[in-house]
This record gives C-alpha cells, structure tokens and sequence, in this order.
C-alpha cells in the first residue's frame, strides 16, 4: 500500500509540475510585443494587408497537410518531446520575423510557425488535460478532469492573455518600440520565446493509455470523424468564430483604428485594454455553470456577431473599441469551453491524432475565410467586417444545431 501511494504521489508532482510548467510558458508566450502593431509593422516593411492574409492561408494550407503525420508522431514520441521542439522551432521563428524585410522573409516566418501550429495542435491541451487526472490506487478517475480541466483551460489561456497585456503595457511606455520599425518590440519577443522553450525542459511525459499505434487506425479515425455530420457543424462553428476573432483583432482592428485618426500610441493602449478583457476568460468554468453550456455559446457567438457589425457601421474611436472588446472577451470566455468540449469527444488513446484531426477541419474553413477576409479587406474594411458579422451568427447557429443532436449527451 506504500508503495502504492508513494507512486501516486510522485505522479501527482509530476502533473502538478507540468500544469504549472505549462503555465509559465503560455504566460512567455503570451508576450508578442510587437502585437499592437502586428499589421502596421509588416506594412513598414513592404507586405500589403491583402499579402498578410495570402502568407495567413499559406500558412494554414501548411498546417493542414503537417497536422495528421504530427499527430501520430506526437502520439508515438510523446507530448513532452513534441513541444519541447515545437516550442524550440518557435523561438527560431520569432528570429526571423526580427529580422525580416520582405514578403519571403514573413512567408518563410510563417513557414516555421505552421511547423510549429501543427505540432502543438492539441498536444498542450492534452498533456494540461490528461495532468488533471488524479490517481487512485493506481487508477486515473476520468471523471474528475470534467470540472478541474476546465479550470486549467481558462488559467493557462489567461495566462497567455496575461503575457500580452504586460507586452502591450510595456511597448505603449516605452517610445523605443514605436520609432525605428518597431525593432526593439520584435527583439523582446525573441528573448521572451526563448526562455518558453527553456522552461519546456522541465516537462515530463503523462502515463497514458497504450495502445498499438496503426496507420490504418487513424484512417478509420479520419473516416469516423468526416463522416459526423453533427462533428463537422461543431467544428465548423468552432472555425467561424475562431477566425474571425483572429483576423479582425490581429489584422483589421488596427486598420480601423488608423481609420479613426488614432496614433500608435493610442492603438497600444487600446490594445492592454483589449488584452485586460481577454483574461475574463479565467470565467468560463464559472459562467457556464451558471448560465449552462448551450446559453453561454450562444450569447458568446451573438455578440461577437454584434461586435463585427458596429465595427462595420461606425467610424467613431469608442464605438470602434467597444467592438473590438466585445469580440475579444466573447472569444476569450470561449475558448477554455472549445478546449474542453473538443476533448471531451476523444474516446481513442491516440488523442493528440485525434484532436490533430479536428485542427485541420477547423483550419480548411479558416483558409477560405482568410482569402475573404484579405480580398473584401481590399475592397473596403467595412466589407470585411460585414462578412465577420455574418460568419460568427451562421458559427453560433451551427453550434446550436450540433448540440440539439449530439452535444446534449456528452454535456449535463
């Protein structure tokens, strides 16, 4: 019986290590310094909006082609070593972004970090997952990570949410980051990667369930998945509100901004304001507890739907900032809820596969919605921000259909 539970202790630090360890590096790579100006500082080195969103569908393609064969890997090798290289590769990323001047550069850039997307994709999530576990005379009790998992979903996404509000908060002091290209603000971002993958070291692998890895399994397990057409809604709803979230906030927010006559000061204070909101996300265990899971997502996707179309309407700074807070808290209380629900419709052992998976149906829709995104951007940004509207309202009806008919039975 001893060595029973001094196993079970030490396996419980070895998790309780690796939630905090996780931690620590979200929170360093929360730290994109340069993220106030992510748009205005590829712009100061000769790639145009429409360029951006071409390297971003470039990238996600990528991303969609390495995710399968990265999520056997990751499966047979390991979460721990995957990150560990993941996170290595990211840092030599953000090397090349410090130093690039040209759309092959930022292309090349992107490059690295689909590399990287790919081999994290679900693999951080289900190593945080499965280190919730608690052991009982040996035994993981599934059960327990229902309410804990969440919990650490929302902790490690505000977490990363924390990272970059010190960021914004430390460019917007700071008069050497707006003058020169931005220089500086890449460089703080390098050194802030660098020491993520440091801290990655420190990772130990989870004791998981063992099963032959065959190629003909995950086939079936694709198979199963393409052919769940209430799956498909979910992922797609998933997508919907994802990449408009992603491209508005990132990209066409700052257009806006420059739109309304506000300085790069101005835009990275917005930005900490924006970033202070994202870490409501430490909420969403909470508030879908109270509210219930299909009430939240549904208020969730609404209003990020309402978000994008004051966007489109206005011209005015507050209203323009309004917008773009509600769209980032509406994501921000999301996302710990997307995590949990994804990994809660993982039955196989192989759940980075899986999961890996599930990110390259998400990524294909964010492909086609990225070139749309980038042409109507073009066109004019309030094109942009319609189309954003519509697709987080058609997102929030999609989620809606899939749990009427699947979402029910695997959420109380």
């Amino acid at each position: 019986m001893k060595t029973i539970n001094a196993k079970s202790g030490s396996h419980l630090k070895i998790k309780t290590r690796n939630i905090y360890l996780m931690y620590a590096i979200g929170l360093l790579q929360g730290m994109v310094f340069y993220g106030p100006v992510a748009t205005l500082y590829r712009e100061a080195r000769g790639v145009s909006v429409f360029q951006i969103t071409v390297i971003e569908s470039i990238s996600l393609a990528l991303c969609l082609l390495l995710e399968f064969p990265w999520g056997i890997l990751a499966d047979k090798i390991g979460y721990k070593k995957t990150i560990l290289i993941c996170n290595f590769l990211y840092f030599f990323s953000k090397l090349v972004f410090w130093k690039a001047d040209s759309f092959g550069c930022f292309l090349l850039e992107r490059i690295m970090i689909s590399i990287v997307i790919a081999g994290l994709s679900g693999v951080d999530t289900a190593l945080l997952y499965l280190s919730c576990e608690e052991e009982q005379n040996g035994t993981c009790q599934e059960h327990s990570l229902q309410g804990k998992s969440h919990q650490v979903f929302s902790i490690y996404n505000s977490l990363q949410t924390a990272g970059l509000l010190f960021a914004a908060f430390l460019f917007s002091q700071t008069p050497q980051m707006t003058t020169g290209g931005y220089s500086l603000a890449a460089f703080l971002t390098v050194i802030s990667y660098g020491l993520a993958a440091l801290f990655s070291l420190g990772l130990s692998d989870v004791k998981r369930k063992e099963e032959p890895h065959r190629f003909p399994d995950f086939i079936f397990l694709l198979k199963q998945m393409l052919t769940d057409k209430y799956l498909l809604l979910f992922l797609i709803s998933v997508a919907l509100l994802n990449e408009s979230h992603q491209t508005i906030t990132v990209f066409l927010s700052q257009l806006q901004y420059v739109k309304c006559g506000l300085s790069d000061s101005s835009i990275g204070y917005i930005y900490i304001a924006a970033t202070i909101a994202g870490l409501c996300g430490a909420l969403s265990a909470q508030i879908t507890k109270k509210l219930r899971m299909p009430c939240t997502a549904s208020l969730l996707f609404f209003s990020a739907s309402g978000a994008c179309l004051i966007l489109a309407l206005t011209g005015s700074a507050w209203l323009s900032i309004l917008g773009i807070l509600t769209l980032r808290i509406a994501f921000s209380l999301f996302q710990p809820l997307q995590s949990e629900l994804q990994n809660r419709q993982v039955s196989t052992a192989d759940r980075a596969t899986a999961l890996s998976i599930q990110a390259v149906i998400i990524d294909s829709v964010g492909i086609g919605t990225n070139i749309a995104f980038g042409s109507l951007a073009q066109q004019g940004l309030a094109y942009a921000l319609l189309l954003g509207a519509f697709l987080c309202l058609a997102g929030g009806f999609f989620f809606r259909l899939w749990y009427r008919k699947r979402g029910q039975s695997k959420n109380p």
